[in-house]
């Protein structure tokens, strides 16, 4: 006998298969009205992730300050949070814009001057050997030719640039706009976190069933505890990484020490890749300079970075973490391939959330099937 529990799985079944069928037919149409909802919402999405970010060091500062009020202590600590948040980019624009300023002053002499010396090594090494010569000249290529072609792919990377420029500063405006307007957003929800949190537990409760509610509370706690260890040790890392190169670049006396240091501490929170970026230009930049200087820098990065990643990231960030090595690459990977920089970063802490769940549902059904054996091998997988 049907009951009216079987009903409505029926109704509910069949709405869903109805859902799935329209969404399955009209996936690219359904695609465009995702992207343009997160398009309208993106300057909320981005306050969520500031309010975030502002909060770990918010929370730190709220319970050290002592003050039993709680309204006053969430004003003070919000007030301070932001002071130093603007403090801190304050000093990044300050520390690396005269820097950059003053290394384009000298690459517009110097660049000339490496020109230079680089042909005439070449004609040297040319000249030295003229079996190279010889065989250029037996290549038949139409010289005016290639000239023209390449006249023509410099005019047009010109326009280009031109047009990109023009397209790049309307970028700009229109992400502090959205940045703009994150940021109030997010104040808003530093000072009524709390509220906020509770109202959306009663949401839970009263929309979703009770094991999946839990369930939901459960992974949302997890998140928020691995994704705050995650950004505070990456922060943290960051920060000792561009001091190490600082003093080590001053040690050495080799230039643009601060201007390279203050660049790989903040291409350092992109993991695995992030500092190799500050390893490029700083090899661009003394290069030019000396290429003695250069192949100093490279050699005492490549240690640095050893240390780094063996002595100081493991226990900074990976503990944090608790991702296997090979996941991380994973993470890094997919992430930055699907969303760029901010997949590189987000996707490793989600890559762990995943990872910690699934090992726990592993490690407990595991345990039920082989109850003897089943601790013994998490204690050797945890070791």
């Amino acid at each position: 006998m049907i009951t009216d529990s079987d009903i409505k799985k029926i109704k509910g079944l069949i709405v869903f298969t109805i859902i799935t069928a329209i969404i399955g037919f009209n996936w690219r149409i359904v695609f465009e009205i995702i992207k343009d909802i997160i398009s309208m919402l993106s300057p909320f999405i981005l306050g969520g992730g500031i309010a975030f970010l502002l909060n770990i060091p918010m929370k730190h500062i709220e319970k050290h300050l002592g003050i039993k009020k709680k309204k006053t202590a969430r004003a003070l600590s919000l007030i301070i949070t932001i002071i130093l948040f603007i403090l801190v980019l304050l000093l990044a624009i300050l520390v690396v814009a005269p820097q950059l300023i003053e290394s384009i002053v000298q690459l517009q002499y110097k660049i000339p001057g490496f020109i230079r010396s680089t042909e005439g090594f070449l004609n040297k090494y040319f000249s030295d050997r003229p079996w190279i010569m010889e065989l250029a000249d037996s290549i038949n290529i139409n010289w005016e030719e290639t000239y023209k072609t390449v006249s023509g792919l410099i005019s047009s990377w010109a326009s280009s640039l031109i047009f990109g420029s023009l397209s790049a500063v309307k970028g700009v405006a229109g992400a502090l706009t959205n940045f703009g307007i994150g940021f109030i957003f997010s104040i808003y929800l530093l000072i009524g976190k709390e509220v906020l949190a509770s109202q959306f537990k009663k949401l839970v409760k009263v929309y979703l069933p009770e094991k999946t509610g839990e369930s939901l509370l459960e992974i949302l706690g997890i998140s928020e505890r691995i994704f705050s260890g995650f950004f505070t040790g990456q922060c943290l890392e960051a920060c000792i990484l561009g001091m190490m190169f600082i003093v080590t670049l001053s040690v050495l006396k080799l230039p643009y020490a601060l201007l390279i240091g203050v660049l790989i501490a903040f291409t350092a929170l992109i993991p695995v890749f992030g500092a190799f970026v500050g390893l490029f230009v700083g090899t661009f930049l003394m290069l030019i300079q000396s290429p003695a200087d250069a192949a100093i820098f490279v050699v005492a990065f490549f240690i640095i970075q050893q240390i780094e990643g063996n002595l100081i990231y493991p226990h900074v960030v990976g503990n944090s973490v608790g991702l296997p090595a090979i996941w991380v690459l994973l993470a890094v990977t997919l992430g930055g391939s699907m969303l760029g920089v901010v997949g590189m970063i987000l996707f490793i802490p989600g890559f762990s959330v995943l990872y910690a769940l699934i090992r726990e549902n592993v490690h407990a059904k595991y345990s039920v099937l082989t109850p003897k054996t089943g601790d013994e091998d998490e204690k050797k997988e945890n070791s």
